[in-house]
């Protein structure tokens, strides 16, 4: 398929390939089953945002009908899992469009040893391959090209000092610009350590930028990543894109504007609490303009430090995404999240509709004088639902779930929890009265 690709390449992409589902880059996977107690298709948002579509080459037989958009003949099916092999991802963006996306590192060689992560110094199961900036530049441009990908999400581990490691991510994604003109997505990940003057440099190059915090404490990260510093190489670089963003004017960004900044927890490894991970994703949501925080259930990997602690169970990073989602889009605040006491979300229900369950069964929302914030507040009802409650409102009162589903809004969630002129819909009716 990638003719002009050398084979020790791709060797090296497919090696890297293998760990890479360990950082979740722009995709989610799919929601996990739902625990006991709770509805099917409940959830305000889910994990939608971007999305990892499901696998699109698994084997299929002849008489099976293929899923939209997939290869139909067996070569370009082969092409196709070749490509996967690699470390191709398809991923959902916010616009609704998928975009195959070549999720690799500039090497798997490793001087920090994270508890977790299989690139951990001294691990000697993880076979060791690093990519000149010049081979790795070319093989993106081989497969872009070839038609595989259409965007890139580059990492790497860190020999040598986060420095050295930044230069090298710098100088590819300058190459894909400028050697082979490439104009689409970048996704760089800054290193524990880099510059101030390097972050611009990245800003400048990418559309996104992210640092993995991993742990939403310093006490946390030292049980953690024993070898990274919370504050000094990881928190700080997140202020830095903030400040830039602020005081500097996007010269020579690639498409006009700052990149997005993101980041990665690692979830139940460590014993920290959902409490503690959505109070620094707050924080940084408002003080540093975080995109969106990542949440990475634990999954013990052989052969390092945490290989016998237990698995996190998926429900809880599901839980984390939505409560994320509460503070970023819906106006919500740490405050108002259901913890116990132990400052856990609960499992069985989603954080609004906990929420709404104490706040809004005996007080429900008229849904024709509600402002937007209150709006929001209903379970059921997203930005794009309020947005147009409020338009269809102007020209005619609400009076049926009916008047609701004709404007797009869905209303299986929303019954227990608002009023139509006044009136509780069918539903409520028939609860309270039967």
């Amino acid at each position: 398929m990638f003719y002009h690709t050398p084979m020790d390449t791709l060797i090296k992409l497919q090696e890297i390939a293998v760990h890479m589902g360990l950082e979740p880059a722009e995709e989610i996977g799919p929601v996990p089953a739902a625990p006991a107690g709770e509805r099917k298709g409940e959830g305000e948002r889910g994990r939608k945002g971007e999305q990892s579509a499901p696998s699109p080459f698994l084997p299929f037989s002849p008489s099976q009908p293929l899923p939209c958009g997939l290869p139909a003949n067996p070569a370009e099916r082969r092409a196709a899992a070749q490509a996967t092999s690699l470390g191709v991802t398809h991923v959902h963006l916010p616009n609704g469009k998928m975009m195959p996306l070549l999720k690799t590192m500039m090497t798997t060689a490793c001087e920090r040893n994270c508890h977790y992560c299989p690139f951990r110094a001294g691990r000697s199961r993880t076979r060791r391959v690093t990519f000149s900036p010049d081979e790795m530049a070319r093989a993106f441009d081989d497969m872009r090209r070839a038609g595989a990908v259409d965007g890139l999400f580059l990492s790497s581990g860190i020999i040598g000092g986060g420095v050295r490691a930044q230069d090298k991510l710098l100088d590819t994604a300058d190459i894909i610009r400028t050697r082979y003109g490439y104009r689409g997505y970048i996704h760089l990940k800054i290193m524990p350590g880099s510059e101030r003057e390097q972050v611009y440099r990245a800003m400048q190059l990418a559309d996104r930028l992210s640092i993995n915090l991993e742990a939403p404490t310093p006490e946390r990260l030292s049980a953690l990543a024993p070898k990274k510093r919370f504050i000094d190489e990881l928190l700080t670089p997140l202020r830095w894109m903030e400040e830039i963003r602020r005081e500097r004017p996007p010269d020579g960004a690639v498409k006009g504007r700052w990149p997005s900044s993101t980041t990665q927890f690692v979830v139940g490894a460590v014993d920290e609490s959902d409490l503690e991970l959505l109070n620094v994703t707050q924080h940084l949501i408002r003080e540093a303009s975080l995109k969106r925080a990542y949440f990475s259930a634990f999954h013990p990997v052989i052969d390092t430090p945490l290989e016998n602690r237990p698995a996190e169970d998926p429900w809880r990073e599901h839980r984390l995404y939505q409560a994320s989602y509460l503070f970023r889009d819906y106006g919500f605040d740490l405050e108002e999240m259901p913890f116990d006491e132990r400052g856990r979300l609960p499992l069985d229900t989603d954080p609004k509709r906990a929420w709404a369950q104490v706040h809004l069964c005996e007080t429900p929302v008229e849904l024709n004088r509600a402002d937007r914030e209150a709006l929001l507040r209903v379970p059921g009802i997203g930005p794009k639902g309020a947005d147009a409650i409020l338009r269809a409102r102007r020209r005619a009162t609400l009076r049926s779930l009916t008047d609701l589903r004709q404007i797009g809004v869905r209303t299986k969630d929303i019954e227990p929890y608002v009023l139509l002129d006044g009136r509780r819909p069918e539903y409520q009716l028939r609860l309270f009265t039967g």
